[in-house]
């Protein structure tokens, strides 16, 4: 239910944006090393240039994010968080100077770098399992992160994915501390 929420609010943001003339992206976007816009970096995911753009994020971000919940929406919120942030402190920093970013598909590849990385780090056989399932079916959209297609994002990409790893590594390093913690209290 919290994704389709998430989606739905997509939607409405879009819907108020198209109406005002794509007036949110030129506020809310990430300008590259523009200081008055680094609060881009937490308005971008929300925005879209178009309805293609939002339809086309839509299906994987409600995939990705209904299976990176399922550590509980507490981790949800911190792997989000710290996704979100990556990727859209990099686009800041490393897109061409002026460029406006918007989309979420820096949070999406963030999400399911997470996925594909949290089993190994982990150790977990059921998390690897999904991790070669996701990777089957998914796996080549992993070449948006390098240059070559005007107009996306490979920063958002390349930053959202680099972000997906460092959550993962951080929620395998937490659980297995918490499973230390419970063994010593035995």
């Amino acid at each position: 239910m919290t994704m389709l929420l998430f989606t739905f609010l997509l939607y409405v943001v879009e819907a108020y944006d198209a109406s005002t003339g794509q007036s949110l992206d030129a506020e809310g976007g990430i300008i590259a090393r523009d200081p008055s816009h680094l609060d881009g970096v937490l308005f971008a995911p929300l925005l879209h240039a178009s309805w293609a753009h939002l339809e086309s994020n839509t299906l994987p971000f409600l995939i990705f994010g209904f299976l990176a919940m399922a550590g509980g929406f507490g981790q949800f919120v911190g792997v989000t968080a710290l996704v979100w942030l990556v990727s859209g402190l990099g686009v800041w920093v490393f897109s061409p100077p002026g460029t406006d970013t918007v989309g979420a598909s820096g949070v999406i590849f963030g999400w399911l770098v997470f996925l594909l990385f949290r089993g190994f780090f982990a150790g977990s056989a059921k998390q690897i399992l999904l991790a070669v399932v996701l990777f089957f079916l998914w796996g080549g959209v992993l070449f948006g992160v390098l240059p070559g297609q005007p107009g996306i994002s490979w920063q958002a990409h390349l930053f959202g994915a680099l972000g997906g790893i460092l959550a993962a590594r951080m929620v395998a390093g937490a659980a297995r501390r918490r499973g230390a913690g419970e063994l010593m209290a035995r």
